[in-house]
């Protein structure tokens, strides 16, 4: 190799953080976001300009435990350094949980099999100050029983346009997506909705949670939410639910990351 010419090398971050001060995960002018804020983080600890890709994006106050990252760095550090010291430099809200090395070609969007997202709902007829910072409270009883067949009609292969706006569909070049899991469980007064897909149309989950409590309400059969997937017509489900209780919980591969790990 040339003398003083330097190859990068890609690094893979997993990434939990509380999204509620943040306007997404994607990079925004004059406003702070998870990619933002890596960014910054990796300018001090590596002295160099980063562009970091995301594996999955998350709306304005979503939450992640399992977000993946990548970017290419010239820097030599040892890779413990990617965890103590970015989450040195990174707000409390952000951190690092693991890092690893992979190989060059490796894309964190493109090579994900799937996403796996989770809403909490607080079934409570009192408010909670410290579950409601992250889950939706709905104070009438649900009948989870009668969400989790609702559920069932959501695993395949579907045309979701009934699950995003109009406008939101016309940006988007395919609204098909395959379903593998979906279900409600209930652990005390939190419902949890589970979902993973091999990947999400934009507000697709908080739009399928709007539907589902109403589900749980009596407000729309199970039958009748079967028909609204079928029909495939923007705007349908609704309302969209709040993003404090979302989670990315985590982007699965085919197979684990190549290279070093810690």
């Amino acid at each position: 190799m040339a003398a003083g010419l330097e190859t990068s090398t890609r690094i893979v971050l997993i990434i939990e953080y509380d999204g509620t001060n943040y306007h997404g995960s994607q990079a925004q002018i004059n406003a702070p976001t998870i990619q933002g804020e890596i960014e910054k983080a990796l300018k001090k600890l590596t002295g160099e300009r980063t562009r970091i890709k995301i594996a999955s994006r998350t709306d304005a106050g979503v939450h992640a435990k399992g977000q993946v990252v990548s970017f290419d760095v010239n820097a030599r550090l040892p890779m413990k350094s990617f965890i103590d010291g970015l989450n040195h430099y990174l707000p409390q809200d952000i951190a690092v949980k693991e890092v690893f090395k992979v190989e060059p070609s490796f894309d964190v969007r493109r090579r994900a099999v799937s996403r796996e997202y989770r809403y909490y709902i607080l079934n409570s007829p009192t408010r909670s100050p410290i579950k409601q910072r992250f889950s939706w409270r709905v104070a009438g009883k649900l009948d989870t029983g009668a969400m989790n067949r609702a559920c069932q009609a959501l695993i395949g292969r579907h045309d979701f346009a009934s699950f995003v706006s109009s406008a939101e569909t016309a940006r988007q070049k395919r609204t098909v997506r395959d379903v593998f899991k979906a279900g409600i469980t209930q652990d005390g007064d939190m419902v949890i909705f589970s979902i993973t897909a091999n990947s999400f149309l934009p507000h697709q989950v908080r739009n399928t949670i709007g539907s589902l409590i109403k589900v749980g309400q009596g407000k729309m059969t199970v039958g009748e939410f079967d028909s609204m997937i079928q029909a495939a017509k923007p705007g349908l489900a609704a309302p969209t639910a709040p993003s404090d209780g979302l989670f990315l919980v985590q982007v699965n591969y085919p197979g684990p990351f190549n290279g070093d790990a810690l």
